[in-house]
Parts: structure tokens; C-alpha cells; sequence
């Protein structure tokens, strides 16, 4: 089937409804681990930098691949693409769930993203294909920004719900029917549609000219040695092999460019960089997704391993910033017509600069509600972007670009929020493990004392077997050496934040006040070049 006409009827709205659904799980994928992370701890005791890993290989396997698998999906179908990433995501998620060490975990972590790769790329090229009218394609776009948010609130309470009544690895078992009804709907409701600008396949099946392998492998091996040596180096310190690792990923990250400039069939071709529109609301998509991911992971730590609070409560009380979230996304809607896209994102990272700062004021012993208002500000001042930049990356490049152009996207979103939690939590980390060398209470050391500077979690469980006093005193220290942390992640994420609205200022300046879609494609019918 090829890309639909005209307006969209029936089957194309509940197609959405298909599409939708992998999207909500991507979403909740990661908030459903910010909660199990103690459990992980305790029970598969992995150190600092692979409680990281366990967070980060997810991600860093999607940024990845997504520029591969977005060029795939153009190539062979995205529908087939989206099926074969559901039916991956499923068997992932089951070893996920049953994983016996830190190791195992890590490596179906790496599954589970190279699963996700296939699927985000092939649901925004499928809606921008059964949408041709801009005023419906920014309903179906801003329905698939509702649910990334809505994935974002919901993961964290479906995990706290489970881990509250079962083990942690049923926080993975979550994607399982979902994606299972992905699988039994795209068939009968989503188009297949291949770029018309591609060889289209030959009588037999299989697609004629060459897929761009080298640079396909470049992409992805650009991405793993480059965050590997940032987080270690930020972690550790000094050490030759976390620099090597840097500058070899820097290296294939050129090698990589050039290879886009060069090959007959690039994976995306560069020219889209050009288009300030596209180019601007990547840039401003990647500084937020930075600042605002790399600082979710401390919010719920601090309600559940500084206020004691079980999953469940933690993951109930984390709603709380979401009301401001909504409100901040149905604010920007009905002034996306009245307002410059590029005031109103300004706007809105100078609130979220507000709540990075309400955040250097939050202590061990601070009331509840601070740490909530800062995150509720913090989120809404960020989110209310997210709708409005992917509505610009869709419109503003071609539409047989679509799926690269989707998969850009989103690799520098998962880029920016791989790298936030990764560059974040290593400076917090950092911060903690500097804070106890040498801190500890007299009468702590040994294995003990290691698996407490390692990390919060492990200090909470090593004051738990501690008698008495000395128990109290560890996790008075351990407590104020992340609160400590924390304070520096939020002046790093306040800088993020005011560097974003800068950048949307002066990339996204030139869009006029029109819903985003007809904002995009107005100011492209001339091909402008980006900033520098």
C-alpha cells in the first residue's frame, strides 16, 4: 500500500491508535527502571559504573542505531520494520526480566534498544505518510507527543504498582501485550509505504542497490566508545583507556560524516541540515532532552532512598509535577497560533532554568513539597518543546525523507538523554563518592565501606545491617553526599536549559505564529541555510 491522500478517514485514526502504542512503551520504558533501580541493586549487586550501564545501554543502543534502522524502514518497508522492532522488543523484554546478573541485565538492556531503534522511526514516517493535511497531521503529532509524556508519568506508577507486589523484573513484562497488539493491528490498519526516492524492490523481493553498511556500522560504532569514555572519565577521573575510547568515538564520528558527504546511497543525506527549521529543532530538542532526562534519575532516587518512600509511593507522588506538565502543554497548544514558536520555547526553558535552580536549594531533610514544585517547574518549563519540534522536524523535511529525517530526530533526542544521564549521574556520582572518601563514620570499612561510596543504594542497604547508631550516622552521610550531587546537576541542567532557549531563539526566530506544521512548511517553501 502507498501513502495515503488527502485527509485521513477512519482506518488512519485507528491506525494511530496502533502507533501509539509502541510509542507509550518506548516511554515508559525508562521510568519504569528509575524505581527498580534499589531493588537491582540489592539484589544483583552491580557496581557504580554498571548500575549506569544498566541505565544508559538502552538508550545508547537506540541513538545508535535509529539513523540506521530510519534509512532501513525507508528502504524496505516501515511497517515490516515496526513489526520485526515489536515481536525483538517482546523476546528482549522477556530475558530483561529474568536477567540473573548485572552482566546479563546490560546485555538485554543493549536487545531492548536495538528493538526501540526500529519502532520510533517507523511510527513518526508512518503518521507523517497517513496524514497529508497539516492541520491533522498536527493532531496525530501532538497526540504522539501526548504519549510520550503520558508514557513518561504512567511508567514510573505501573513500576511502583509491581515492585511493590512482585519482583523486579516484572517492570519489563510490561511491554509484552502491548507489543503483542502492535503485532495483530499493523497489518490490517497501518499502510506499508517505502520512499519513492529509494530502488524500490524487484519482482522477487529483494531491494535493488546497496545499503550503506559502512556507514551503518560507522553510526553506531561512533556512539558506544565516545559515551563510554565520557562516563568514565567523568566517574573515575583520569585514565588512558576511557580517553582512548573518546577519541577513537570522535574519530568514527567524522569518519562517519564524510562517508555521509561521499556515498551514492547515504543513510541521510545532509542536506536537511540546511534547513534551519529541522536543524533548530533538533539542536533545541537535544539540550532539553539532556537537562531534563539526565535529572529524572535523581528525583526518583531522593524520593525513595533519602525519603525512605517504597516504590509505589514514590512512583504516586511523582504525578504530582505532571499536573504542571499538562497544563504547560495546553498552554503552549493555544498560543502555538498567537506566538512565535521561538518565544514561546524560550519562554519556556527560562521556567525550566527556574526549577534547575529551586533545585540547588533541596536538602537531605527538606520538605516534600519543594523537591516537587522544583521537579513540576523544572518539566513543564521543558516538555510544552517537545510536541512543537517534532511537528517541525515532520513537516519541514520531504516527505520521501520522512523516516531519516524521524529517525535524526530522534537519535539526537535519545543522544541528549543518554548523554544527561549519563555526563549528570557521572557528576553526581563524582560528587558522592568524593563526599564519603575518607567521610564515612569511624567503625564502617571494608566491603562495607565500599559498597556505600559505591553507591546510595548500597549505603542504604549497608546501614540496614549496621547496629544502631552507626547505621543512622552512614545514612546521614550518604544522604547529604547525593543531596550534594544533586545541587550540581541542577546547576549543570540550569545551564543546559538557558543554553536551549538561546539556541531555539536564534535557529527557530524566523517561524511566524502558526501552528507548527504550517509554521515548518511556510518557512521552508525557500530553502534557508542553518546557523552555525
Amino acid at each position: 500500500m502507498t501513502a495515503t491522500t488527502g485527509r485521513a478517514g477512519r482506518r488512519e485514526w485507528i491506525g494511530l491508535a496502533v502507533l501509539l502504542l509502541p510509542t507509550l512503551v518506548l516511554a515508559m520504558d525508562m521510568g519504569v527502571l528509575f524505581f527498580a533501580v534499589p531493588y537491582i541493586s540489592t539484589t544483583l549487586a552491580p557496581s557504580g559504573t554498571q548500575q549506569l550501564w544498566i541505565m544508559d545501554m538502552y538508550s545508547f543502543l537506540l541513538a545508535g542505531l535509529l539513523i540506521t534502522m530510519g534509512a532501513l524502514g525507508d528502504r524496505i518497508g516501515r511497517r515490516r520494520l515496526l513489526m520485526v522492532g515489536a515481536a525483538g522488543f517482546i523476546g528482549a523484554s522477556l530475558l530483561a526480566a529474568w536477567s540473573g546478573s548485572a552482566e546479563q541485565l546490560i546485555a538485554a538492556r543493549a536487545l531492548l534498544g536495538a528493538a526501540g531503534a526500529t519502532v520510533m522511526p517507523s511510527t513518526l514516517a508512518l503518521i507523517r505518510t497517513m496524514f497529508d493535511d497539516p492541520k491533522q497531521r498536527q493532531i496525530a503529532l501532538g497526540a504522539w507527543g501526548g504519549m510520550l509524556t503520558g508514557g513518561a508519568t504512567l511508567g514510573p506508577v505501573a513500576g511502583g504498582l509491581l515492585l511493590d507486589h512482585c519482583w523486579w523484573g516484572s517492570a519489563f513484562l510490561l511491554a509484552v501485550p502491548v507489543m503483542a497488539l502492535v503485532l495483530l493491528g499493523a497489518p490490517f490498519l497501518l499502510p506499508e509505504h517505502r520512499s519513492p526516492a529509494l530502488p524500490q524492490p524487484s519482482a522477487g523481493g529483494t531491494p535493488i542497490g546497496r545499503f550503506d553498511l559502512l556507514g551503518a556500522a560507522l553510526s553506531f560504532a561512533a556512539i558506544l566508545p565516545a559515551v563510554y569514555g565520557i562516563k568514565t572519565l567523568a566517574v573515575d577521573g583520569w585514565d588512558p583507556l576511557p580517553a582512548g575510547a573518546l577519541a577513537a568515538g570522535l574519530v568514527l564520528a567524522g569518519a562517519f560524516y564524510l562517508r555521509q558527504r561521499t556515498a551514492a546511497n547515504p543513510l541521510i543525506d545532509l542536506s536537511l541540515f540546511r534547513i534551519r527549521t529541522f536543524s533548530g529543532a533538533i539542536g533545541v530538542n537535544t539540550l532539553a532532552m539532556f537537562a531534563m532526562m539526565g535529572f529524572a534519575l535523581f528525583t526518583s532516587q531522593y524520593l525513595q532512598l533519602v525519603k525512605g518512600m517504597s516504590p509505589f509511593t514514590a512512583s504516586l507522588w511523582s504525578l504530582v509535577p505532571s499536573v504542571g506538565v499538562g497544563a504547560s502543554v495546553g498552554i503552549s497548544s493555544a498560543l502555538a497560533g498567537k506566538v512565535r514558536p521561538a518565544v514561546l520555547m524560550g519562554c519556556g526553558f527560562l521556567i525550566g532554568a527556574t526549577g534547575f535552580a529551586m533545585m540547588t536549594q533541596v536538602g537531605p531533610h527538606s520538605p516534600l513539597a519543594l523537591i516537587l514544585t522544583a521537579a513540576g517547574v523544572l518539566a513543564a518549563g521543558t516538555v510544552g518543546t517537545m510536541t512543537m519540534t517534532a511537528e517541525m522536524v515532520v513537516s519541514a523535511a520531504p516527505a520521501e525523507q520522512t523516516g531519516a529525517a524521524s529517525a535524526t530526530s530522534e537519535t539526537a533526542v535519545e543522544l541528549g538523554s543518554s548523554l544527561g544521564i549519563a555526563l549528570l549521574g557521572a557528576a553526581g556520582a563524582a560528587v558522592y563518592r568524593h563526599q564519603l572518601d575518607g567521610g564515612l563514620p569511624a567503625g564502617v570499612g571494608g566491603e562495607a565501606a565500599r559498597t556505600a561510596q559505591d553507591t546510595l543504594g548500597g549505603a542504604v542497604s549497608t546501614a540496614a545491617q549496621l547496629p544502631g547508631r552507626l547505621g543512622t550516622d552512614l545514612l546521614e552521610t550518604a544522604r547529604g553526599a547525593f543531596t550534594d550531587g544533586l545541587h550540581v546537576a541542577a546547576v549543570v541542567g540550569l545551564v543546559f536549559a538557558l543554553g536551549a532557549g538561546l539556541l531555539a531563539y536564534r535557529l527557530l526566530g524566523h517561524l511566524p505564529a502558526a501552528p507548527a506544521a504550517e509554521a515548518a512548511e511556510a518557512a521552508e517553501t525557500e530553502p534557508e541555510t542553518a546557523a552555525a
